[in-house]
């Protein structure tokens, strides 16, 4: 399994740890950056994940900002992204097991790096549940695929 990582400068030191935490586990994960602590605009950093997402080169995104709002925002703006802000295990499994999310967001100054790796490792792990949520999922590709190239006013 691939995994596409990336944050902004408030989310770098717990992505590191993230990082660190899927090479132990074995996984093939690139980093998108950043690089360090400068200040950096997270939509740079969730676009480059969610194209990599969409592109299928990369079965899930981990994106972390200060809050995981800003990136979990910008990673939705993509056709087929379905981001999820995750504070805690019981809504990484949910979102992976009844929403079919393809990327985890998190923010750094929300939760520490012990709570980070449980919900990344919920994430991961849990499958998608199909069935009746197959049809939800359904219903939301249906209206992305006819909203979004409408530009609001």
């Amino acid at each position: 399994m691939k995994i596409a990582l990336g944050s902004d400068h408030a989310g770098y030191i717990l992505k590191e740890h993230v990082r660190k935490h899927l090479d132990n586990l074995s996984y093939i994960c690139k980093d998108f950056g950043v690089y360090s602590e400068d200040r950096a605009d997270y939509p740079d950093i969730a676009f480059s994940v969610s194209k990599a997402v969409c592109s299928g080169e990369y079965s899930y995104g981990i994106l972390i900002c200060g809050t995981g709002i800003g990136m979990s925002i910008a990673a939705n703006k993509f056709k087929g992204i379905r981001a999820a802000l995750c504070c805690q295990a019981y809504s990484a499994k949910y979102a992976r097991e009844h929403n079919g999310a393809n990327v985890l967001t998190m923010g750094s100054r929300v939760i520490g790096p012990g709570l980070a790796l449980n919900i990344v490792d919920q994430f991961l792990n849990t499958s998608f549940a199909g069935g009746r949520h197959s049809n939800r999922i359904k219903k939301i590709t249906e209206v992305e695929a006819k909203e979004i190239n409408v530009k609001s006013e």
